[in-house]
């Protein structure tokens, strides 16, 4: 067991380095860059400058930004050495879990994965146990009634449900509760008077502004989990030690839930890891945006838009670790679970 964890640990290496190496390169040559990004700002300071000491003089045009403080900036954000050179920096930084500064936020990237992080966490949660919370008795419900009216319909909702992307089912709870009805808050997880709330009032805020995220996010998370579910319950209720059961007098729920049960949520058991941690980060981006949620996802995404390439590279390395040992523990789960799995 210890052998094969070393060795599962010891490919982590070299597949966080590819990860790393692969967006490396890829942002080399990404334009708009946070030197480009500073020269433009300076620019444009420049003619306004100018516009405003001209007054009425005649229009000169934009003058541009001398070398030599162009170099500067290029210094600031430590593009005047190698492209190697700063991979290996960098690597030698992520080694030793440091995360570097942000271009644009006067903080370390540690310091905003720490205050973005309980946004995250808060709609990871409630996705992760809502969706296992109706996936999984509604899936025991439809394999149960196989081939029933009931099973029918429920298919093609989750099929529908599942269709529908979380983005666009956020849009229309917007248009539609947010917008014209008024239900629910528009942005944010907790409104401008939060601190002059009573415990109570706080609950209600909180659960008021995060009912339609968290109805965006577990729509296409329980539909997976519900059909996974089914096939599972399914495939074991066919098989002989079923039969025998129930040849022998055993009761309905008796067979279903003392022999059945333990068998088909094997599957399901072993994927709660990766289905904890995916809930964090998989849809948050896109549903952390939408809502205006001031998590990981928004982050990554203004990242992105502004070219902050240490909080890209250092969220990118972290969570593409936690990816990594999530998946570890995943298997090792599913081989403790089952002992017909071998570790070999």
């Amino acid at each position: 067991m210890w052998a094969y964890i070393l060795k599962r640990l010891l490919l982590m290496i070299p597949t966080l380095l590819g990860v790393l190496l692969l967006t490396f390169v890829v942002i080399q040559f990404v334009p708009g860059g946070p030197v480009e990004q500073m020269v433009s700002q300076l620019q444009g300071r420049d003619t306004g400058g100018e516009g405003a000491a001209a007054s009425g003089a005649g229009y000169r045009g934009r003058q541009g930004v001398d070398a030599a403080r162009i170099e500067e900036i290029k210094a600031l954000y430590g593009f005047d050495k190698p492209a190697t050179e700063r991979f290996v920096q960098m690597v030698g930084q992520f080694a030793r879990f440091d995360l570097g500064k942000s271009f644009f936020y006067p903080k370390d990237v540690w310091q905003l994965v720490k205050e973005k992080l309980p946004v995250s966490i808060s709609l990871g949660l409630w996705t992760f146990f809502l969706s296992y919370l109706i996936s999984v008795p509604l899936g025991i419900a439809k394999a149960v009634r196989a081939g029933t009216r009931f099973d029918t319909l429920t298919s093609l909702l989750v099929l529908v449900g599942y269709a529908i992307p979380g983005f666009v089912l956020g849009v229309a709870l917007l248009v539609v509760f947010g917008g014209q009805l008024q239900w629910f808050p528009l942005r944010g997880l907790t409104s401008s008077n939060w601190d002059t709330l009573s415990w109570g009032a706080k609950i209600t805020d909180y659960l008021w502004h995060i009912a339609m995220p968290v109805t965006a996010s577990v729509l296409g998370a329980f539909a997976v989990t519900t059909m996974l579910t089914k096939n599972a319950f399914l495939e074991e209720i066919r098989k002989q030690y079923v039969l025998t059961a129930r040849a022998k007098g055993l009761s309905e729920n008796k067979v279903l839930y003392k022999h059945v049960f333990r068998n088909a949520l094997i599957p399901i058991v072993t994927g709660f890891p990766a289905a904890f941690i995916g809930a964090f980060f998989a849809g948050s981006l896109l549903i952390e945006t939408l809502f205006s949620l001031d998590g990981l996802g928004l982050l990554s995404y203004e990242s992105v838009m502004r070219r902050d390439y240490p909080v890209v590279l250092g969220t990118l390395y972290l969570f593409t670790l936690i990816g990594l040992v999530t998946k570890l523990i995943s298997d090792l789960c599913y081989i403790l679970v089952d002992p017909r799995i071998k570790y070999e």
